[in-house]
């Protein structure tokens, strides 16, 4: 048979054409540009090509999560969400100024930006709809809602009694939620900047994290004296009240990605050993003592959960024996024995940094067993068991923060330039490629990016002005 055109060769019978089923199950091994090349042979093998089916299946592998939306145009198919999302990721790893992105500076807030925070959807649409809104708080005691494409303002809240330092949004339900320096946490209206329910704390420093149950997101709030408190959301009424350490200063608080565990702990005391609570015990409160758990590791430094494994927690300390910095990995499961649940911490892996490594400051985790440590202007790169990746020494002052995303790693700098970096696979393994800086402003004017953030079309990240003000700096990627 002559390949892909379904004709015998000479001599030979009239074969049976390969019904369109087969087909799919033959092209189900090809990657898109062979597909590509497939549907352009004859109608039968066009048709096959085309399919859904194949191309849906082909952007979950790639990106899990994916959305086609309506638009003027009619449904998008997934053959072009596929191929549109994909030159979306070739722009931002390009990274041409003009010709893949534009950069915008916003400016409003009267003081230093503390927080910031995306409130659009992190959904890929190819509608000509697409709008990025990002929210900050400020020491000008204002949380303020912007939109990055026109680089306006949407709305500002009345200024409030104490500065703004934190900020969490839950963008399917267009919420914003602050806390100020005096404790007071408050919910905002996304759309309108309306102020929807107010808790009062009365602590000088609380920690935020957002949570879902059975019955929709919840607050859990980390406060000075060693307190966790359990919210509704949106209006904030108290569920539970939890002592998790005696009169001890929580500066770490951190959600598992499956959203079953809760982690607090305190870089401010050594001898205080990091505890893991299961989170339906904390929003269905009983008599007896929430489920929670003390991992064996004390001089606790930071930690983050794995994405991509259920429970993975990464946990960055000082070997109480060596005093040295160590990287413990620990599986965080439940387990009912006569009728009592118990947590189980099982440690999967642990090493020591090498003393060349100084003293990281930001740790972050991508999949299963990646870890990204932010150590001066040093971004390093380990497997969990401690093998070194790779170690990169783009920035020529200190790293302030590391956003990670299945598709990229962007770090900011005091050396006032932001550097893009993209995962790859080579050969069954995930490799980091560094690609490009983009840069901000004047050394005369400005003291450096101080935090970043990212969608699927734009790279948002706050600049420090040296008068005090900070103004926000968006690279936006053509569509």
């Amino acid at each position: 048979m002559t390949e892909g055109t379904g004709q015998a060769g000479p001599g030979m019978g009239t074969p049976a054409v390969l019904p369109l089923d087969g087909l799919l199950h033959v092209f189900s091994f090809l990657e898109p540009p062979d597909l590509l090349r497939a549907a352009q042979v004859d109608k039968v093998w066009n048709e096959a090509a085309e399919s859904a089916f194949l191309w849906r299946s082909l952007s979950l592998s790639r990106w899990t999560f994916c959305n086609i939306s309506q638009s003027s145009k009619g449904p998008q198919t997934w053959k072009q969400y596929y191929l549109q999302r994909s030159q979306v990721e070739h722009q931002m790893a390009r990274g041409r100024p003009s010709q893949d992105f534009t950069c915008k500076a916003i400016s409003g807030h009267e003081g230093k930006i503390d927080g910031i925070a995306y409130l659009s959807a992190g959904e890929h649409t190819f509608d000509g709809q697409k709008k990025s809104v990002v929210c900050t708080v400020s020491t000008d005691c204002t949380v303020r809602a912007w939109n990055v494409q026109e680089g306006t303002q949407i709305w500002s809240s009345p200024i409030q009694r104490a500065p703004l330092r934190s900020i969490l949004t839950i963008p399917e339900r267009q919420l914003v939620i602050t806390v100020d320096g005096q404790g007071t946490i408050k919910v905002w209206d996304g759309q309108t900047g309306k102020e929807q329910a107010t808790f009062v704390t009365s602590s000088s420093c609380c920690n935020l994290v957002l949570c879902e149950g059975p019955e929709g997101p919840f607050l859990t709030v980390a406060i000075t004296e060693g307190v966790l408190y359990t919210l509704t959301v949106p209006c904030l009424k108290e569920v539970s009240q939890v002592t998790a350490f005696q009169n001890c200063h929580i500066d770490l608080l951190r959600c598992s990605q499956d959203k079953n565990w809760i982690l607090v702990g305190s870089t401010k005391n050594p001898d205080v050993l990091v505890k893991v609570f299961h989170t339906d015990s904390l929003i269905r409160p009983s008599q007896d003592k929430p489920l929670s758990n003390s991992l064996p590791v004390g001089g606790c430094r930071n930690a983050s959960w794995a994405p991509k494994e259920a429970g993975r927690l990464i946990v960055l300390h000082q070997d109480r024996r060596t005093r040295n910095l160590s990287i413990t990995t620990f599986d965080i499961t439940s387990k009912r024995s006569k009728n009592k649940m118990e947590i189980l911490a099982q440690q999967v892996a642990s090493f020591t940094l090498p003393e060349s490594i100084r003293t990281p400051h930001i740790l972050e985790s991508h999949g299963t067993d990646i870890i990204l440590l932010g150590c001066g202007s040093e971004l390093t790169i380990f497997s969990m068991t401690g093998n070194l990746l790779a170690s990169f020494l783009d920035h020529h002052q200190t790293i302030t923060s590391i956003w990670v995303d299945s598709f990229r790693v962007v770090t900011s700098s005091q050396d006032i330039s932001l550097r893009v970096y993209t995962w790859k696979r080579e050969k069954n393994t995930v490799v980091l490629k560094s690609c490009y800086h983009l840069l901000g402003g004047s050394h005369r004017w400005s003291s450096g990016f101080t935090d970043v953030v990212c969608d699927n079309v734009s790279i948002v990240a706050v600049e420090s002005r040296k008068c005090g003000m900070n103004i926000l700096k968006a690279y936006l990627f053509n569509l």
